[in-house]
């Protein structure tokens, strides 16, 4: 679950841009059926879905517009798939952010979980001193 977002641990949400097809009504209702919560609003409400289309932007530009993840030009769906989960596995293994000291987010989010168990952990001292 996103920090600050409404959406329940357990909800499944289908992330998109926001172009048309993806607002649509039919798209919304057949979601709707589903019990598959959007994570965009109406057409043209671009700041409910930042995340998504930086993601997409930044998978254009590093991925589908190079050869870095794919040796020549991209001739099936199979290649931009192939591509795009080379480009994924980089970007959270390898991919250094920012956001997150210019480490990796698996890094990062294997230290997260570690500090946890760690602050989780009684101590010795802590565990003598229960009775």
């Amino acid at each position: 679950m996103v920090i600050g977002h409404p959406v329940k641990d357990g909800e499944l949400v289908h992330h998109s841009d926001s172009a048309s097809q993806y607002t649509s009504t039919r798209l919304m209702q057949k979601l709707s059926l589903e019990d598959i919560s959007a994570s965009i609003g109406s057409a043209g409400d671009a700041h409910d879905n930042a995340l998504i289309e930086s993601a997409n932007g930044l998978d254009k530009t590093e991925c589908i517009r190079t050869t870095i993840f794919h040796h020549g030009p991209h001739k099936t769906i199979a290649d931009v798939e192939y591509a795009t989960a080379a480009w994924v596995d980089w970007c959270n293994c390898s991919r250094p952010h920012s956001s997150m000291g210019l480490v990796p987010p698996n890094e990062y989010e294997s230290s997260y979980y570690a500090e946890l168990v760690l602050e989780q952990s009684p101590t010795w001292e802590a565990a003598q001193n229960l009775g």
